[in-house]
């Protein structure tokens, strides 16, 4: 396992937001990604439906005396506008930078992203994750995720049908 300073898990900037693309694109693999690989000129990373204020961002330090830098994201959004659904958060997005990885940057972020969840008057958690991510499946589960419903074969990617599972954990004390 990499042995990183983990700085802080911060809420992103605007000014975050080239770094943050690049986090983006560099991540982006079959194995967690539905659409595709992102070619030039790329989409802006802060859109509409996309805010900064949707994001949250892992700092550490990549080598001995180093400036910080990004080495992680996650995105947490209202699963809908619907009041009757206003005490779920959703996860929608969790990158780590490939420098960064085992470092607990993943689980770092979640937690973080737990305790925003209650800050925003939460008390679940959701997220959706291919079947075929056996290291982000085993990291939600590790960190009280359950499956809670598969979707069979709904995707297709790389030629053969992909299962999306939907996971959840209460954000009740213990």
């Amino acid at each position: 396992m990499a042995v990183l300073p983990l700085l802080s898990v911060r809420p992103a900037a605007p000014d975050d937001e080239a770094e943050l693309a690049e986090l983006d694109r560099s991540t982006w693999s079959t194995l967690h990604a539905v659409l595709p690989r992102p070619v030039p000129p790329y989409d802006p990373f802060f859109e509409e439906g996309h805010p900064p204020q949707d994001f949250l961002v892992a700092e550490a330090v990549e080598t001995e005396g180093g400036a910080p830098r990004i080495a992680g994201y996650i995105r947490l959004v209202p699963p809908t506008p619907l009041a009757c659904n206003a005490h779920v958060r959703q996860i929608r997005g969790l990158a780590v930078a490939t420098w960064a990885r085992g470092a607990g940057v993943g689980r770092s972020l979640l937690r973080a992203a737990f305790d925003e969840a209650r800050r925003q008057g939460a008390n679940r958690i959701t997220l959706r994750v291919l079947a075929h991510n056996e290291p982000a499946r085993a990291l939600y589960a590790s960190e009280g995720f359950a499956v809670e419903g598969v979707f069979p074969g709904e995707f297709f990617l790389n030629g053969r049908y992909v299962d999306d599972v939907c996971m959840g954990r209460s954000l009740d004390p213990a």
